[in-house]
């Protein structure tokens, strides 16, 4: 799952020279049939699939402002707004390809991939080819590496909520309330930012706006690359729409990983995953303190947790009565340190930025935290982002539309999980006045035809926690479970950890599964 970070971002979005894809054109009828005639969404992946089979993808050399050199290839498919119309209005989805490395008789088709969000563009995967990353040099000799901007995201109809300047202004209002006057002010921002979902997004592809509606675009793209069958990584959400990609099309699935995995119960979506993550975020928040604590002889800022904590509330504090430079208050920090319960690869950068400061270098600090409102590309980008975010979990359930159960939840979890509670809730909140029909979740299932998936996950995930991995891994039946023991980065598949890495490979390249689950040690932790 998506939240808006610092340091880790998905990429510039930026207008390509091959055409931008139009938010959504009138489609003219196929084979004499009327663009209005209605379908069942099934019937109408079939028709939409049929179309793409025929007409595939044309590849050329990408947009040079894609950032995606050669041989990384660019191209188009066509999918229709909604399914039950597949002779309407129709979008046109962004997706690369790096091809194969090795041989004709190793090919084994494409590696489809989906870094999360909602809200994440997976078109640079295929870099993972053409740099030579080394966890991926034996799946790239069998695989095209496949990655795609999901409808709504990127050069695939970008939507939007809000203006991109808007959205980038800071110091934004400190996430924690202090009274009841600051939570009706939250309220009001979230009223108004789903309101602007609407009029800026338009109620035709807001309302089509949905995991499912991207599962049947993933099935679309699969025929377009003529494969029988899908192969498919995804991570956090991408792992949510592996598991409705399974659900709705089990027997198109050759192989599939899910890493760092969304629990997809249908009294989890969208909801209760939330507050569930606000306690996993105060525990790996704990985790990176212990770390931090243990190097003060590097950082100087505690030598035990309650330490690191108290000087964290002081910045904190100090930042929301005098905000850094004029522009870094709470909401701006808690944006840039969420960084560490997210990835331990960031730990030391964050730890660093943050005792350079104590230090006196306030421009570190600047630099981390700072919105850049010269970064037209980057805020379009982190704007887009954040409303596809909203768009896909605010129309795929219903969420409650009582303030009262909101600031009951909030307000409970707060008191002992502080560090994500407030801040989740208002970037959820807009749900609860949400413009568009609310849908009812796929209860994801494993049917007849599903091979085994390959579930991989951390015990100590703040974004998506382990119970999440439990849950997908009982629902899909003949699934397999790699757990990492006692680590807790967001994304296990491309970190190095032997044990998780071969087994990666061996499932991708042989389709092999341990005859039981397995747990592994943790990756290296990191050293300043």
């Amino acid at each position: 799952m998506r939240r808006t970070i610092v340091l880790v971002s998905t990429g510039a979005l930026i207008a390509g020279v091959v055409a931008a894809a139009p938010a959504a054109t009138a489609g003219s009828a196929h084979h004499g049939q009327p663009s209005s005639v209605t379908v069942p969404e099934a019937a109408g992946v079939a028709v939409a699939a049929a179309n793409a089979w025929r007409t595939g993808i044309s590849w050329a050399d990408c947009p040079a402002d894609w950032g995606l050199a050669t041989p990384v290839q660019c191209g188009w498919v066509t999918v229709p707004v909604d399914y039950r119309k597949p002779f309407g209005a129709t979008v046109k989805l962004a997706v690369d390809r790096a091809v194969a490395t090795g041989t004709k008789a190793e090919h084994q088709g494409s590696l489809i991939y989906n870094p999360g969000g909602p809200g994440g563009s997976g078109l640079r995967f295929p870099v993972r080819v053409t740099t030579s990353a080394a966890l991926w040099t034996k799946t790239a000799k069998a695989y095209d590496f496949v990655g795609f901007d999901p409808r709504g995201v990127g050069h695939s109809a970008p939507i939007s909520c809000e203006d991109p300047a808007d959205y980038a202004q800071a110091p934004k209002a400190d996430p924690v309330p202090d009274s009841d006057a600051d939570k009706q002010a939250q309220r009001k921002l979230a009223a108004e930012y789903a309101a602007g979902c609407l009029e800026r997004t338009g109620a035709a592809m807001l309302s089509q706006m949905t995991t499912p509606n991207t599962a049947r675009d993933l099935d679309v793209i699969r025929a377009a690359l003529h494969e029988s069958k899908l192969n498919y990584l995804g991570v956090s959400y991408g792992t949510y729409l592996g598991s409705v990609y399974a659900t709705l099309f089990p027997t198109h699935v050759r192989r599939m990983i899910i890493d760092s995995v969304v629990n997809p119960s249908r009294d989890q979506i969208w909801y209760q995953n939330n507050l569930d993550q606000d306690i996993a975020f105060e525990g790996r928040w704990n985790d990176w303190e212990t770390w931090v604590a243990k190097y003060d002889s590097v950082y100087h800022l505690g030598s035990t947790v309650a330490q690191v904590e108290a000087k964290w509330e002081a910045l904190r504090a100090a930042a929301k009565a005098h905000p850094i430079g004029g522009v870094v208050g709470p909401n701006e920090l808690l944006g840039f340190f969420q960084n560490a319960p997210y990835y331990d690869s960031t730990w030391a950068t964050v730890a660093g930025v943050w005792s350079a400061y104590e230090g006196g270098d306030t421009q570190a600090m600047l630099d981390a935290a700072a919105p850049d409102p010269s970064d037209t590309a980057g805020n379009t980008t982190g704007e887009n982002g954040n409303a596809v975010y909203t768009a896909v979990e605010c129309t795929d359930a219903k969420w409650p539309t009582s303030w009262h159960t909101w600031d009951r939840d909030n307000t409970a979890l707060n008191a002992q999980y502080p560090f994500l509670t407030w801040s989740n809730a208002w970037m959820n909140l807009p749900c609860a006045t949400w413009p568009v029909k609310q849908q009812t979740p796929v209860d994801v299932r494993g049917h007849r035809g599903l091979p085994g998936v390959l579930i991989v996950q951390s015990t100590r995930d703040a974004a998506t926690p382990y119970t999440g991995a439990l849950e997908t891994h009982r629902r899909l039946t003949g699934s397999r479970l790699i757990t990492e023991q006692g680590a807790g980065s967001h994304g296990v598949t491309n970190l190095v950890n032997p044990c998780i890495n071969s087994r990666v490979d061996d499932y991708l390249l042989h389709g092999t599964l341990d005859r039981q689950d397995v747990v592994c040690g943790p990756h290296a932790t990191p050293v300043p």
